[in-house]
């Protein structure tokens, strides 16, 4: 039986390698592009003031050497896997595969959450509903949510063309802003000097805001993982991949740090972190006459996109979980006539309405996606360094030594609470992480019960990058 399965495998066509050097890159500059930005400049702005664009700018610096180390890795598998399989790979432990995989799929629901709150928020300024701080966005958070869900059980074929139109849509908006500040500078109007003045809330030094904003910002920076999912659709990736993940995180950063400058020059620091639609006032105070709802609009399509993807994440892991044995098999029923894992979509769902009911403001979710994210990095760097003495026969991109180290010392280091990073992210992370070892031990009671035994996973069941931005 087994060897049948192994030939079944071997003769499974590969998927067709389509993916050039530009549709990559909009991949992934499509993929980071997103909540992050769109509804959390106002909360870092709140924590340093007028260097606003710095914590993006540390972030970025993390983001990009732990880039080295997935740069080596799908460049050595160049299969559509992910940071739970690179882990099982390098420690060939279970638990510890299944508590990333969980993490993965946890984070992938608390960024849905976060911008299913910024869709409901944008969606009340659009339309002028003045609902903003009331129990009505939380309503309204609510029925998105459903929505997806119900989107997420009819089935998405989802595409790298309509990526392409999506991401267009996202940069037309932080290129609205881009444009407008430095329209308004370039007139006279706005305060530039504001962006060197640093200020604090307690009033201390710089060092510990700037890395308590970075814990936030750094959500900003996520997705850029979730394109290994594109490696074996993708012409020479162990050439192109390199190049193209570097500039993808190169124009993003650059991007983040010309918003934050746009946003506190014409808007004073105080004034952004109130509210979760600061880009908004941005556009209001540097172009009073340029319609609000337009931008609104397009704020409202890119958080709702990267809600419903990081929801068909979610509920596929889960599936994929069920499917290896590792959570319980109720999870991985797929509905007979959709085809879609109906159980596993209404487990994820239940997990973000408790999310959007009990914890609400986007930068606790944005805070525990970061956290949750920081984790799996701080994992994935330690296991690029184990996984040298594997050796592949194909030539592949080798980080520097020093990059994994420096990374995983980075990334751990960001999920201390000596950053000064929110106890609730803590207590979000911990019960959802909790719920996860719960559901894994009643897993293991019924394997026993039944004899089954979780074999190794697969790159099928596993496969995945993480949440998009």
């Amino acid at each position: 039986m087994a060897d049948a399965a192994m030939h079944q495998k071997s003769v499974e066509p590969s998927l067709h390698r389509v993916m050039g050097p530009w549709l990559l890159l909009l991949f992934i500059v499509g993929d980071i592009l997103g909540t992050g930005i769109y509804a959390l400049t106002g909360k870092v702005a709140a924590q340093v003031g007028g260097v606003v664009w710095l914590p993006f700018l540390v972030a970025f610096a993390v983001a990009v050497i732990t880039a080295f180390s997935y740069l080596e890795l799908v460049t050595k598998y160049p299969k559509a896997a992910g940071a739970a399989l690179y882990t099982h790979k390098a420690f060939g432990v279970h638990f510890i595969t299944f508590i990333v995989a969980f993490a993965v799929m946890c984070s992938g629901i608390t960024s849905a959450s976060t911008a299913s709150r910024a869709f409901a928020v944008n969606l009340s300024k659009a339309f002028n509903l003045g609902w903003e701080g009331t129990g009505a966005i939380v309503m309204l958070s609510l029925a998105f949510m459903a929505l997806v869900a119900i989107v997420n059980f009819r089935g998405v074929g989802e595409s790298v063309k309509a990526n392409v139109v999506l991401t267009c849509v996202e940069l037309t908006g932080l290129l609205i802003v881009i444009f407008i500040g430095l329209s308004a500078i370039a007139g006279g109007q706005g305060d530039v000097s504001r962006v060197t003045q640093f200020h604090a809330p307690d009033g201390g030094g710089v060092f510990w805001p700037v890395i308590a904003a970075t814990t936030l910002a750094f959500f900003a920076m996520v997705g850029f993982e979730d394109s290994v999912n594109m490696a074996e659709e993708t012409k020479e990736p162990s050439r192109i991949f390199p190049k193209i993940l570097l500039a993808g995180l190169l124009m993003t950063g650059l991007i983040y740090v010309l918003v934050s400058i746009s946003a506190v020059t014409l808007v004073e620091p105080a004034q952004l972190g109130e509210g979760e639609a600061p880009l908004l006032k941005v556009v209001e105070a540097g172009a009073p006459g340029f319609p609000l709802w337009i931008f609104a609009f397009i704020t409202v399509f890119a958080v709702a996109n990267s809600a419903l993807i990081n929801m068909l994440m979610a509920s596929r892991l889960v599936y994929g979980m069920a499917r290896e044995h590792v959570l319980p098999p109720v999870l991985g029923k797929v509905h007979a006539g959709r085809r879609t894992p109906f159980v596993a979509i209404g487990f994820t769902t239940l997990l973000a309405f408790g999310l959007i009911t009990f914890v609400g403001n986007v930068p606790d979710l944005g805070g525990t996606t970061a956290f949750l994210l920081l984790c799996v990095f701080t994992i994935v760097n330690i296991a690029v360094l184990v996984l040298r003495k594997d050796k592949v026969a194909h030539d592949h991109f080798t980080a520097p030594t020093i990059l994994p180290l420096i990374g995983a010392v980075c990334c751990g280091f960001l999920t201390g609470p000596w950053t000064g990073r929110n106890p609730n992210e803590y207590r979000i992370a911990g019960i959802l992480l909790a719920l996860g070892i719960a559901l894994w031990v009643v897993t293991v009671l019924i394997n026993r019960a039944t004899g089954m035994r979780p074999a190794a996973p697969t790159m099928e069941e596993l496969g995945g990058g993480g949440p998009v931005n």
